[in-house]
């Protein structure tokens, strides 16, 4: 195994990781998906992708960056999904969902200007959990649900997440956050697999699930009630970060609410929200 300074980082590794390929691999991110990769980042881009290598078959990321660089289309979404970081569990940051369940929702139930119709979007929704999370939110303070148009949209760049979404199963250790009641309303053992659970059709019925690029075109139509972008900003500069804000408070209805992660801010787009609690905010 070769040992690869290059980079700046101290351990062994298999195949050969220059700053050149570093700084290759971190400007074609940026390019396509708008995340920003820090030098810090180098050993987990080349932990993740190295994998991509062995399947390639090649033996130097010089030989994947050409690759890349050739337009392999179907290796840049790999790529893409290999680095996109999707860490979360179900009632992540709880007390966006204490909101949403105790105040907003109840809220909107008497005052919704449009009637009994609510959307709900999860921007950067990872493998799943925190739209869930919102659909049982939904559920439970809406008691007379089946009589709303409620919907609930799951984005997320990573393709992969987005199957496991779709597909509703998770590890039974997984579901530990949920209040017993609603893990055994909504979540089923498989009959074949004991250590997993399946989500009922009855709660993912209110959810639709897409592949989205933050950074292109959205096709969505809005106005939104709620949305959640949380722990994705971080990863883009400021500039975009400024740009997101912008689109998503267009695509929010009159006094609709955004949610950001534990370490993000509105920045000077705060000006345009009014601060609800940690990382709550109302458009003003």
């Amino acid at each position: 195994m070769k040992s690869n300074k290059g980079t700046g980082s101290k351990i062994n590794r298999e195949f050969h990781f220059s700053e050149n390929d570093f700084n290759f691999i971190r400007k074609l991110v940026y390019k396509v998906s708008g995340i920003h990769l820090s030098d810090v980042k180098q050993d987990m881009v080349y932990s993740r992708l190295a994998r991509r290598l062995r399947v390639l078959k090649f033996k130097r990321f010089e030989e994947y960056c050409q690759y890349l660089d050739d337009n392999h289309e179907a290796e840049i979404t790999h790529a893409i999904n290999a680095i996109t970081t999707n860490l979360t569990h179900f009632f992540r940051e709880e007390h966006h969902f204490d909101l949403l369940k105790g105040t907003i929702l109840p809220d909107l139930s008497r005052t919704q200007p449009r009637g009994k119709r609510l959307r709900i979007w999860s921007a950067g929704c990872s493998t799943g959990e925190e739209p869930y999370s919102i659909a049982i939110s939904m559920l439970d303070a809406l008691p007379n649900h089946s009589q709303w148009d409620a919907k609930i949209l799951a984005t997320d760049l990573d393709s992969n997440v987005i199957e496991k979404c779709q597909s509703g199963i998770y590890d039974v250790k997984r579901i530990d956050p949920i209040e017993d009641k609603n893990a055994r309303r909504w979540f089923k053992p498989l009959a074949d697999k004991p250590n997993q659970v399946i989500i009922d059709q009855e709660l993912k019925k209110h959810i639709t699930f897409k592949q989205l690029n933050l950074m292109e075109h959205w096709p969505i139509n809005g106005p939104f009630d709620v949305i959640f972008c949380r722990n994705v900003i971080i990863y883009f500069d400021k500039p975009t970060q400024q740009k997101l804000f912008n689109r998503f408070y267009e695509l929010l209805a009159p006094g609709g609410y955004l949610f950001l992660g534990h370490s993000e801010q509105l920045g000077e787009f705060q000006k345009n929200f009014t601060l609800l609690g940690k990382t709550s905010f109302k458009k003003s």
